[in-house]
């Protein structure tokens, strides 16, 4: 059984820095896309971004571009999403996902097209 498991959430300040880890156990990381996603109070998930199976490519939602990283791994079974310049805004519980898939090369910003959810870890980020 794939399991997903997040951690690296905080509370930090404004302008501060995190790493998120997502360590996948149960099947390699190899066959999988990664995506992040993160639901605040009271609002709809959305999606963060997500990094293709080989990691050559990535695509991130336009409020996170240019402060956002996500990698991975596939040694460790882990993906990360590194988090600069955070914002109030980001203040999220974030969820990493995996998406089987036999393309190499392929994002999806679509929570349904991913098949295994981790638990989620908390962001707080304080003004």
């Amino acid at each position: 059984q794939v399991q997903l498991v997040e951690s690296g959430g905080d509370v930090v300040q404004v302008g501060a820095s995190l790493r998120l880890s997502c360590a996948v156990s149960g099947r390699s990381l190899n066959n999988f896309g990664v995506g992040w996603f993160r639901q605040a109070p009271r609002q709809e998930r959305e999606f963060v971004g997500a990094i293709s199976r080989s990691g050559s490519s990535a695509t991130y939602t336009d409020s996170v571009k240019g402060r956002f990283t996500i990698s991975r791994d596939n040694s460790r079974n882990t993906a990360y999403l590194q988090m600069n310049s955070l914002k109030p805004e980001d203040t999220a519980v974030y969820y990493c996902a995996a998406r089987r898939t036999i393309l190499t090369v392929s994002e999806s910003t679509d929570a349904a097209d991913y098949n295994y959810w981790g638990q989620g870890t908390q962001v707080t980020v304080s003004s």
